[in-house]
């Protein structure tokens, strides 16, 4: 049980908490939600223990282990799969004790140890996170140096999971992944032996994954027990009742009042009017709650163009090698609204880009509208924001003819008061970057509107805001979202990208989300999207890093033969097979099958590292 008991911290004067208090149940899925600044990360370091408490307490079990993903797992050499079995450190260390203890005392603690975590089980479970997260098999052997930043927060994120601390604190956990991913991690949540807590803007994560709402408001915190659609409309209900308990008690206060003005000077009514004027000194005083500053978003409306705007005839896409995309016949209409749909790596970023003109058709026609207006937001171009410069600098270079005010009037339509406009890039939260990236992008009043994980930072008001504003936009959208929310919300069509072409989708986003749940066979799909953008290497460079892979692969094929031999030794032993040790067999049976099942996988990675090393050999 994580217990908050009245929690007080502050930061350069200004209070966070003030007598903050809460009580998470053991094996509770929590989601810590508030708008954004109110402190939800600063819990988070306070419950680690990373800071200091001004006054209060935060009590855990003892000796209950606490995970997180902090920080993206460092580029090295490190395969995927052993970057992810070192997260659980008792795990690691118990197995290289097994195969250096000499007493047999200590073996036999060991070996009982590994049996109760389950070790033996390890590499398929460590293999079957990072699949779900969107690695496949034979991805999982290669360094992790291969992989780009966002990429390698996934295998921090499997890294976490694997370790299965007793308390799981996960910020933000589906901004890095693909709809794919937030599906597969929405399941998993919901099973996780131990307490979660997530802090999350993700609607459809908030209803599937928790059972209550851990909400932080006015510096302090109230649970509710439910998904996040009961706690909106429990908060909602309280909400009004505050509200009607304060004008009851305003009435009440008004009458009292207007009794002690009519009669204090009256010597036969003087008795009566003090006694009021005490209870209304009395009367702890009710407020209505104070409604928050709502978010908007102001979209420029584009001037109408005659159908269709943009059309792809039997276009093929890539990026120098193979076409990623072929046999591309799609047509959009400014008020098309739609989504796309599609395993990772399978081209949705390539066909948003192809869209946008940022990449060219390598045979077909793309033929677009003479006047077409084509707006463009990609998570990377909050990346490339200019740091040391403000707001109102980037909106400046592009309007350079407009007012001062004028130019503050269009950052604040996107929720850019007028202290976030003076204030330097790098120190805006990811949020209001977002907001300052969607308003350049939408500046010129573009006819389509091309969004590819728009809502990543966003806090939940936000994305609110974000769909208002897109229903009420008059240019076509096309969308890539993890959101199911936003999508359900705002595509009225479906297409779906896959095995290199693109096509309408038949069904509904919950038959897709169906779909990818029951874990059919994915596609082949290209390298291009996941790995970062690096010079290809070539020659000697190429074939040593592949037979270090190969190195690698064989090591781990040695390492579970000698825990099977051990294994099998062990099975050898007549006296295992009385009757009174039939429990103690079946373990050693099943423990024996696990290691074979994973020897057959290890020497599959062994055999790809290998052929992968003679084919640039040759």
């Amino acid at each position: 049980m994580l217990q908050i008991t009245d929690l007080t911290y502050s930061v350069a004067g200004r209070p966070l908490f003030e007598g903050a208090t809460a009580t998470i149940p053991d094996g509770h899925k929590v989601g810590l939600v508030g708008r954004n600044g109110t402190g939800k990360t600063t819990l988070f370091r306070l419950i680690r223990g990373e800071i200091p408490l001004d006054s209060g307490d935060i009590i855990l079990p003892s000796r209950a282990r606490i995970g997180g993903v902090a920080q993206e797992v460092p580029s090295s050499a490190t395969s995927l799969i052993d970057t992810v079995l070192a997260a659980d450190t008792e795990r690691a260390a118990l197995m290289t004790e097994a195969d250096t203890a000499t007493d047999p005392h200590r073996i036999a603690e060991v070996q009982a140890r590994l049996q109760d975590i389950d070790a033996w089980s390890g590499e398929a479970r460590a293999s079957a996170i990072l699949r779900g997260l969107g690695f496949e098999v034979e991805e999982q052997s290669r360094p992790c140096s291969a992989y780009s930043g966002g990429w390698r927060m996934r295998v921090a994120l499997a890294g976490v999971l694997f370790a299965q601390p007793d308390l799981l604190l996960l910020d933000e956990p589906t901004n890095y992944l693909d709809l794919e991913g937030a599906l597969w991690l929405e399941s998993y949540l919901a099973k996780y032996p131990h307490t979660v807590i997530i802090i999350s803007h993700d609607r459809a994560l908030l209803n599937r994954a928790v059972g209550g709402i851990l909400h932080l408001e006015d510096k302090g915190l109230t649970y509710y027990t439910g998904p996040y659609d009961t706690f909106v409309r429990m908060r909602a209900e309280k909400r009004a009742g505050l509200a009607a308990e304060a004008a009851k008690q305003a009435a009440r206060r008004a009458h009292l009042q207007s009794f002690v003005d009519r009669f204090k000077a009256k010597a036969s009514k003087a008795k009566q009017a003090q006694s009021r004027v005490k209870m209304l000194e009395r009367m702890e005083t009710i407020r209505a709650p104070e409604d928050a500053a709502r978010t908007v978003f102001t979209f420029p409306q584009p001037e109408d163009l005659s159908p269709p705007i943009l059309r792809l005839d039997g276009a093929s896409v890539g990026y120098g090698g193979p076409p990623v995309l072929q046999r591309l016949n799609v047509r959009i209409d400014q008020d098309d609204r739609i989504a796309l749909l599609g395993r990772n790596g399978e081209g949705k970023s390539t066909l948003s880009k192809l869209l946008s003109d940022r990449l060219q058709v390598m045979e077909g026609e793309r033929i677009a509208s003479g006047k077409l207006r084509i707006g463009y937001f990609a998570q990377h171009q909050v990346d490339e924001l200019h740091i040391d410069e403000t707001p109102l600098d980037h909106i400046r270079r592009e309007r350079p003819d407009e007012t001062p005010s004028r130019l503050r009037a269009r950052l604040a339509g996107f929720g850019l008061g007028f202290d976030q406009a003076d204030t330097q890039v790098a120190r805006l939260s990811g949020g209001q970057k977002a907001r300052l990236s969607l308003l350049l992008a939408t500046l010129d009043a573009p006819h389509m509107l091309i969004l590819d994980e728009p809502t990543n930072h966003l806090d939940i008001e936000s994305r609110e805001a974000l769909v208002e504003a897109l229903t009420a936009y008059t240019g076509a959208v096309v969308l890539v979202s993890h959101d199911m929310h936003l999508l359900s919300l705002v595509a009225d069509r479906l297409w779906l990208v896959k095995g290199g072409t693109v096509g309408p989708y038949d069904g509904d986003l919950e038959e897709y989300r169906r779909m990818l749940l029951q874990g059919e066979e994915r596609p082949a799909k290209t390298s291009k999207e996941k790995e970062k953008p690096v010079r290809q290497q070539v020659g000697r460079d190429r074939i040593l890093e592949l037979r270090a892979e190969a190195r690698r692969a064989e090591d781990r094929v040695r390492k579970i033969e000698a825990m099977r031999d051990k294994l099998a030794k062990k099975l050898a032993d007549p006296a295992l097979y009385e009757d009174a040790r039939k429990g103690e067999l079946e373990t050693w049976n099943r423990k024996y099958a696990e290691v074979m099942e994973a020897t057959d996988r290890a020497e599959t990675l062994w055999m790809a590292a290998m052929e992968s090393l003679e084919k640039a050999q040759a």
